[in-house]
């Protein structure tokens, strides 16, 4: 994994991985090129310019653990999301590539296989500073 990030090229743009629970509004994990994903912020996004992927496909959570090439920026406003009663960063998306469809795991459940939906519903994990 680290050999992966530092192999990616600075530039005006940012790296998302989809991060979808149900009962959740955030989006998922978005952090620069070239920094690890403890560095990462979980953020809410500002649709207005261009719909998430899976919005725009009208297939909800169907992206879910996908790697994105982001384009946009931090508005430097803060979202609140009910389910979890926190405030999260708000990025204007603009427009997105996909990295992939099978990134490597940046979660510790995601090493252990499958974790139990049921009890991981309400469960907001954040990625490992080792990935």
């Amino acid at each position: 994994m680290a050999q992966r990030i530092a192999a990616e090229q600075p530039g005006d743009y940012y790296i998302g991985h989809r991060y979808f629970k149900p009962d959740f509004k955030f989006w998922g994990y978005v952090r620069k090129p070239g920094q690890p994903w403890s560095t990462s912020q979980l953020v809410m996004l500002n649709e207005k310019q261009k719909l998430a992927p899976d919005r725009e496909a009208w297939k909800f959570g169907s992206d879910n653990n996908y790697e994105y090439k982001l384009y946009g920026q931090f508005s430097g406003d803060k979202v609140y999301e009910p389910a979890s009663n926190r405030m999260y960063p708000e990025f204007v998306l603009k427009n997105y590539e996909v990295i992939s469809t099978n990134p490597p795991p940046i979660f510790k459940s995601q090493l252990s296989g499958r974790a139990d939906a049921a009890q991981t519903r309400y469960v907001i994990e954040k990625p490992e500073p080792d990935f």
